[in-house]
Formats: structure tokens, sequence, C-alpha cells
């Protein structure tokens, strides 16, 4: 018997189309976003864009504030900082457990996102690649076993996803060359049960991305001033 599977909510599709317009820069950093011109754009009523950009807040992409509207939230250090910090921890304390838990089918399944990726790289298809991404983090997540951290974890990767475009407009091919050795070296460790070299790696990473981030934003400012 095939397992369930519900259609995505009009609710959803409207909050990913705004996400992905976030996510690659075709609304900036701070950005008002105004829900009239959207709703005519996408031919869906204001109470949709409104529900939209509601999930959206809690995806951490916009704020909408009182009597003034929504807006894109801002892209800044002390948000990048944080983000990265605060998957660290969680990726850090889950990968523990898949170290020490893991079965043929999961290493089956990072292997073969692993290989999907390269193809995506060869090909210069940077939006597969940074979708399979975050399909490999969520296959890493495998024996999480807490639902807070998985439910943190999943409105954390559209701020990812954001972020690791902004690292590519300024890093290019070599920062999706960066992702491609993580992975393969994560792997590795995950296959060694080797949850020290594994911890130093997801931290390293983590740490390697937050800089290449903020080092794009910087250069960003730098032209724009």
């Amino acid at each position: 018997m095939n397992a369930f599977k519900p259609r995505e909510t009009l609710t959803e599709q409207v909050a990913r189309h705004i996400e992905n317009l976030i996510a690659f820069g075709q609304l900036r950093s701070g950005e008002r976003i105004y829900e009239a011109a959207m709703a005519k754009e996408m031919d869906v009523s204001h109470g949709s864009i409104r529900e939209g950009l509601l999930l959206l807040e809690k995806r951490h992409l916009v704020r909408n504030v009182p009597r003034k509207g929504a807006f894109v939230t801002p892209l800044d250090e002390f948000f990048v900082r944080s983000l990265y910090e605060t998957l660290q921890l969680y990726l850090t304390h889950t990968g523990k457990k898949l170290t020490r838990n893991w079965q043929p089918e999961d290493m089956e399944r990072l292997e073969s996102l692993h290989a999907q990726m390269q193809d995506c790289y060869d090909r210069s298809d940077l939006m597969a690649f940074l979708n399979l991404g975050i399909e490999y983090t969520k296959a890493s997540l495998a024996y999480a076993d807490n639902y807070f951290i998985v439910a943190a974890i999943e409105d954390l990767w559209p701020s990812a996803r954001r972020c690791a475009f902004v690292a590519f407009q300024q890093g290019g091919k070599h920062v999706l060359e960066d992702n491609l050795e993580h992975m393969r070296e994560s792997i590795q460790a995950i296959r060694d049960r080797d949850e020290r070299r594994l911890d130093d790696i997801l931290s390293r990473y983590a740490l390697q991305q937050c800089q290449q981030v903020l080092e794009a934003l910087r250069s960003s400012d730098r032209k724009g001033a």
C-alpha cells in the first residue's frame, strides 16, 4: 500500500514561492513585501498571501510588524552567526546518534545524495545542488529521535539555503567544492563510527560556511558604499 501524501496547500505554495524569492535575492534583506502586489502577481487572495507570510515568519524569513506590514528578515552578521551556531549545536548532537546507530541503508542514502550533488556540480545546476544539500542533511537526522530538534531544524532550512546562495554568489564553485569535500569527510567519519572526528568536521564546516557568508555580505556592502 502506498503511503498517503497530502497535496501541498495553497498557503504552502504561496510560502514556497516567496521563500524562493527571498532565498535567491529577488526580495532583498529588509525589503517590505506588499501583500496587494504579491497577491496580484500570484493571482491569489490577500488572505492566502497573509497566511503564507505568517508561515515564513515561523521559518525566520519574514518579520510581520504590526501596523507596518511584512518585511524580509535582515541578513546581517548577528543573524548569520546565530544561524550557524544553532545548526552546529543541533547537527553535532544528532551526528553522534547517527555514528552509533546507522544501518547499511542509511549509508547508501547518504552516498547516493553525495553522488547526485557531484553530478549537479558537474552540470552547474546550483538550485538542484542546494536542494540536495538540504536532503542530505535531513537524511543525516535519521536517528535524531527528538521532536523539538527536528522541528527546529526544519524551520532553519530556508535560512540555510538563503545563506548558501549568498556564499555561492561570492565564492562561486569553490563554495560547492567545499560542500562536497565536507560531505565526503563526514560520510567516512560516520562509516568509521568516529564521533569525535565527525564533531570536528561539522564544527569546522559550520565556521567555514559562516565566514563565507559574512565575507559575501561585507563584499556586497563595500560595493554598495
